[in-house]
């Protein structure tokens, strides 16, 4: 394993609505969603009723094929709404907030003196064991299984994603409890990566009990724990490592130093779209509808994404920010036709990835250059031809295109083969930014990864 590494495949998109680096507002949302659709392959379980009070801490659902992964509200109130879909799925499960918030007492802990099952158990009990992401597949960890290693970055690279050192500057006491904590889960240790712009600048560089990598690129997607993991260790068949998040690590943190569950976290509010775009401090769950001050009266003209604005997830003007999620991309819904836009060489407003349009003149003499991107596919979905497209903004060594279309395939053997067991949808959101054929990737990745589950698991 190196703690060095080169990356030179990549792409930054020059995209307007940055967050400044504030928090403008504490927000205690009126009404938090818990969707059980934000965890891949969970059959939900559901453990309250509509009326019920609960605390911030107590079980609301748990995983029907393991019953002791437990999912927990993150604020006390009444359940107000239990949404389902067709065949009675479970949607969402609303809780209204009474804005007290009142916690389950977990019961402080010194983690240093706890064993394994001891932190293993009062990760289950407390709902905060879906923070940790078990891969291959991107799924809730295993309790019963041992992890070859756990993974986390303190940088970032994706599109107008909050930079980590800000997210988390004052929680570096709880990480730190958390990083002891999950380091008794595993014999391969806990991996941080750092970019080397902050590899010596970070608090989080002061971190003990951790084995630090340094990656010296500063293109998306070098801050993908994806990207991360296939050059620190790759995964191979049979072998299992678990990945969590900066803040959720001050989350498991505050558990075991409070005595509670508390996921507040700072989230930043992003996109072309919002109206002075900057940081607020809420939960998971958080409702579009609370944060109009940031988009106005024109919802309808707006792609609400939670998460970058690559690999997020589109959730509406109705939908709620995702358990893992600490963005939310407000984005122009691009419905203009423009004809014969192929044939429009000087185009300054558009970016373009290989310098079709001549931006690449703007780009040496305005650098800092943003551009209003929307979310128009200007054209349609042509033929999937084999090229060096992907190659060049994907940072792994592998062959995407045989990949993808072993997905399209359903040939497993050939997709264990191309590296399934490593990816994620969003390692691939670049390729599928730069294809020249239009191609959905990211769901046909995905829908890999299911028939994987489905077969495999």
């Amino acid at each position: 394993m190196s703690n060095n590494i080169h990356l030179k495949q990549g792409l930054n998109l020059p995209i307007s609505g940055a967050a400044d680096q504030k928090t403008k507002k504490v927000l205690v949302p009126d009404v938090v969603a818990l969707k059980p659709s934000d965890f891949r392959g969970l059959v939900p379980r559901l453990l309250v009723k509509e009326g019920d009070a609960v605390l911030a801490g107590s079980p609301v659902f748990a995983d029907k094929m393991s019953q002791n992964i437990l999912f927990t509200s993150p604020v006390s109130g009444v359940v107000s709404e239990v949404v389902r879909g067709e065949k009675r799925k479970l949607l969402e499960i609303r809780i209204k907030s009474d804005r007290k918030q009142e916690y389950v007492d977990f019961g402080v802990k010194k983690v240093d003196e706890m064993s394994a099952a001891e932190i293993k158990a009062a990760l289950l009990e407390s709902g905060l064991w879906p923070c940790l992401l078990q891969r291959p597949y991107g799924i809730v960890a295993n309790p019963e299984l041992k992890p070859k290693a756990i993974f986390t970055t303190a940088f970032t690279t994706a599109p107008l994603a909050p930079e980590v050192d800000f997210v988390v500057k004052d929680e570096f006491a709880n990480i730190q409890t958390a990083i002891n904590a999950l380091s008794k889960l595993t014999d391969g240790g806990v991996h941080v990566s750092f970019s080397t712009d902050n590899a010596c600048s970070s608090v989080l560089s002061r971190l003990e009990n951790i084995i630090p990598h340094v990656f010296e690129a500063s293109k998306h997607p070098a801050g993908n724990l994806g990207i991360q993991i296939h050059h620190i260790s790759p995964i191979r068949k049979g072998e299992t490592v678990w990945t969590v998040t900066m803040p959720m690590l001050a989350a498991i943190g505050k558990l075991f130093n409070k005595g509670r569950y508390d996921v507040m976290r700072k989230v930043a509010v992003t996109g072309p779209m919002a109206i002075n775009p900057c940081f607020i401090e809420t939960l998971p769950g958080l409702r579009m509808n609370e944060i109009q001050e940031f988009y106005g009266n024109v919802a309808d003209e707006i792609r609400f994404v939670s998460g970058d604005c690559l690999s997020g997830r589109n959730i509406g003007p109705e939908g709620a920010l995702s358990f893992m999620d600490n963005q939310i991309t407000l984005l122009h819904e691009g419905r203009e036709y423009e004809g014969f836009g192929w044939a429009k060489p000087f185009r300054f407003n558009q970016f373009s990835s290989n310098h079709t349009y001549f931006h690449w003149l703007l780009g040496w003499l305005c650098p800092d250059k943003k551009y209003d991107m929307d979310t128009n596919l200007h054209g349609g979905e042509r033929a999937f031809v084999v090229s060096d497209v992907y190659g060049k903004v994907l940072p792994m060594h592998l062959f995407p295109v045989y990949l993808a279309k072993a997905c399209l395939a359903g040939d497993i053997d050939k997709m264990e083969k191309y590296g399934i067991y490593e990816v994620l949808e969003e390692d691939f959101a670049l390729c599928e930014y730069v294809c020249p054929s239009k191609i959905d990737i990211q769901a046909i990745i995905s829908d890999g990864i299911d028939l994987m589950l489905k077969e495999m698991a």
